[in-house]
């Protein structure tokens, strides 16, 4: 019976698990590869509670969930997700773009002028748009990336100029977001065994599940969750494990001061040699070299 009772969404504070400037300002804007570089390609279902984000892609595809509606579109395009809207998404390794994120208090002053019946059902409803080649939409990117240099500069007036921006960006999304393209529909059944999965390897990943044992904690047969992962995301079953490791091993190099064996057994491999060679096969790299990089 336990197996049936639902998972909590995991609430991805960045400030915490990426860089402290998130949890310092209002407004943060950092670009789309490199958090893809570090939470990697393949977001399972999270949420981030008291904060907006907005998501651009210039170029690439993505496999979009929001709530229990699910997009595969293609770049340019924006996404929109209120505070508290379970979201994950698949991208392919071209994908570039930005990542805005506002604390959900400025969100509300910067639009207070707008009226009430337009404002309050856009700031609750999660959005895909795909963008046309018109004015509108080649206004979004330069804004973000106007607001991306004040971010990284400390120029005289940076937060108002940031707060100028991002109401422009706002409000711009806004405007385009009445062209939120159609949802793809996949059976309830089908989306819930995904996410249910992806929150089973959230909790066992570091045990190194068999894929029968994750099959078994859910009642489904291995290929059927084959079958569905490789519909929903496009991958197979032990892709999306391999990828959850991976994002926390790359964490762990950047963030921590243990050494490559110490993360190795953190991550359940019983033999460092082993855990070295899953993440030069994975990545290019070996663990030290990636970490002197990213040091």
């Amino acid at each position: 019976m336990a197996q049936n009772r639902p998972t909590p969404i995991p609430n991805i504070n960045i400030g915490k698990v990426y860089d402290s400037r998130y949890g310092e300002s209002d407004i943060n804007i950092e670009a789309f590869g490199k958090l893809a570089e570090f939470f990697g390609r393949n977001m399972p279902v999270h949420r981030h509670d008291r904060f907006f984000q907005l998501h651009y892609l210039a170029s690439g595809q993505i496999r979009l969930y929001l709530e229990e509606q699910q997009y595969l579109a293609q770049a340019p395009l924006f996404f929109f997700t209120p505070p508290t809207v379970p979201h994950a998404f698949i991208t392919e390794a071209d994908a570039e773009g930005f990542v805005l994120t506002v604390r959900q208090e400025l969100v509300r002053q910067l639009l207070h002028t707008l009226p009430a019946p337009q404002l309050e059902p856009w700031l609750m409803q999660p959005a895909c748009v795909e963008l046309q080649d018109d004015p509108a939409a080649r206004r979004l990117p330069l804004l973000l990336g106007l607001l991306s240099e004040e971010f990284m500069g400390e120029g005289r007036g940076r937060e108002a100029a940031m707060q100028g921006l991002t109401q422009l960006i706002l409000v711009a999304a806004l405007r385009l977001s009445q062209h939120a393209g159609p949802t793809a529909h996949f059976r309830r059944e089908d989306l819930q065994i995904f996410h249910r999965f992806n929150a089973l390897i959230e909790a066992h990943y570091r045990e190194h599940w068999s894929l029968w044992r994750y099959g078994e904690a859910m009642g489904v047969t291995e290929s059927r969750l084959n079958d569905i992962c490789r519909r929903m995301a496009d991958l197979p079953s032990k892709r999306l494990i391999h990828d959850r490791l991976l994002q926390e091993a790359r964490r762990l190099l950047i963030f921590s001061a243990s050494s490559v064996n110490e993360i190795a057994y953190h991550l359940g491999f019983k033999d460092p040699a082993y855990f070295s060679r899953f993440f030069l096969r994975e990545t290019g790299l070996k663990p030290s070299d990636y970490r002197r990089r990213n040091s």
